[in-house]
């Protein structure tokens, strides 16, 4: 399978265009906020971005690319981490912006599912479930940027993967255009369909190499009557985990959401924000609950955290809202604060709490001075392990560390993971950044397979070149 095309012709440019019809440009006032990643890690280029509407003009833009073996880089909303939106920086490749795919086709309240092209934004999901009463189970801090076809690319996570699964969970259908300009028609919904492979799962967490996702048929589900949010502090990942199982014991599993935070993370994020810390007593480690169910859940909130160190419950919307966004604005404030070396990872829940000290230990002690600030989704295992510069150290200063030890901080924490049986990539995905350990950690029959599935559906690699494989 080709890694590299050669630089688009210009009759090649000329077809891609005919296929658009008026909607593509080449002004790079408007290429270039496309063309950096949120992080500003990655930078690409390219000498055109098309920006079709519907599915019809993208088949014909998919047709003409492959007639001209050029290659084409989906895009959504650009809230990636690992690079895998962004075109090469050679400018090989034709950026295709999905913005103006952004209608809500159909909301079905009796068989609780939602059609949403793929550009749609995430909170305008959440809003057009909210009227009928329902909801779409998945949350993340970039919801008011994040389009779904993009969290379908990357199979998404968020917040309340514990309770609902990652969107690879949560999709009913999808329309997608394949490399060679092919249609799937696939939006039924259908809950049961045994017909032989489900071929939407292919695409979704492919990250735009074996097609274009245009629309997805989501499931909602109805909005709890009541939720209870909760801020704990405890001694321990390890007394975390056991406040977990209490609860899902006691609730019947109604846990929606359970993260885990370090005092420093929550001091931080606190700062950022101009607000207090939740509690009174400083914990070592803090822990943010949500509940949601047809009862009230405050009393049983209230005995399950009762033998925590320190804890609050919120008294109402507000309050709750307060809450999450420390959690929300963490890696905000994180990034704020100065550089650092960002790792998205997970092990199996009941590994987390000593990987998290252990791995903790291993990489400070690698790396004097370096200070790591491990949170995120107790739940499901996922960890945001990250490895700030030294103390004192100015962004100047800071960045220099990064660059120096980055590389080799990285490779230890990936192998601290594997050594647990875990994963690199939890929920961002392996895009450009992450190729190199998939390559060195991935389990060679799965790797074959992936190869196998790319070279069928897209055998002249024209799809989002350089990105997984």
């Amino acid at each position: 399978m080709p890694n590299s095309l050669p630089q688009p012709s210009a009759t090649a440019l000329a077809a891609l265009q005919a296929a658009a019809g008026a909607d593509w440009t080449r002004d790079p006032d408007l290429i270039s906020p496309r063309l950096t990643d949120w992080r500003g890690r990655f930078a690409g280029a390219t000498p055109l971005m098309l920006m079709p509407r519907d599915v019809e003009t993208l088949a014909a833009i998919a047709r003409a690319a492959a007639a001209h073996r050029v290659a084409l880089v989906p895009q959504g909303g650009n809230t990636g981490l690992v690079g895998g939106g962004i075109p090469p920086a050679d400018g090989s490749a034709v950026l295709v912006n999905l913005s103006r795919f952004n209608r809500i086709r159909a909301v079905d309240a009796a068989g609780q599912q939602i059609v949403a092209e793929a550009g749609v934004i995430l909170a305008d999901v959440h809003d057009a479930a909210a009227a009928l009463g329902l909801r779409f189970p998945l949350s993340l801090g970039a919801k008011g940027s994040a389009t779904v076809g993009g969290l379908a690319a990357t199979n998404a996570g968020g917040v309340q993967v514990l309770r609902h699964g990652t969107m690879r969970a949560l999709v009913a259908g999808m329309e997608a255009v394949l490399p060679d300009g092919s249609i799937l028609h696939g939006l039924s919904g259908l809950v049961k369909d045994n017909t032989g492979p489900d071929i939407k799962q292919l695409l979704i967490g492919a990250e735009g190499t074996l097609g274009f996702i245009t629309a997805l048929a989501l499931k909602l589900v109805p909005e709890p009557r009541h939720r209870a949010v909760g801020w704990a502090g405890v001694a321990s990942p390890q007394a975390a985990l056991a406040l977990l199982g209490q609860l899902q014991r006691l609730s019947g599993g109604q846990v929606e959401s359970f993260e885990i935070l370090p005092l420093d993370g929550v001091d931080l994020a606190a700062a950022f924000l101009g607000q207090r810390p939740p509690l009174e007593k400083p914990a070592p480690w803090q822990c943010l609950i949500e509940l949601a169910g047809p009862q009230p859940l405050d009393d049983l909130l209230a005995e399950a955290l009762a033998g925590a160190d320190d804890a609050v419950i919120a008294q109402s919307d507000a309050q709750a809202l307060a809450l999450w966004r420390l959690r929300e604005e963490l890696p905000l404030a994180e990034r704020s604060a100065g550089p650092a070396v960002h790792h998205d990872i997970s092990v199996p829940v009941s590994r987390l709490p000593d990987f998290a000290l252990s791995a903790t230990s291993a990489v400070e002690a690698a790396f004097p001075g370096g200070r790591v600030i491990a949170f995120g989704h107790l739940g499901d295992g996922n960890l945001h392990f990250n490895v700030r510069a030294p103390r004192g150290n100015g962004a100047e200063e800071g960045s220099a560390w990064v660059a120096r030890h980055g590389a080799d901080v990285t490779r230890l924490v990936h192998d601290l993971v594997m050594q647990a049986g875990g994963s690199i990539s939890a929920e961002h995905g392996i895009g450009v950044l992450k190729r190199a350990d998939l390559a060195r950690f991935a389990d060679p029959a799965k790797l074959a397979v992936m190869r196998a599935i790319k070279q069928a559906l897209d055998p002249l690699g024209i799809m989002n070149p350089g990105k997984i494989y």
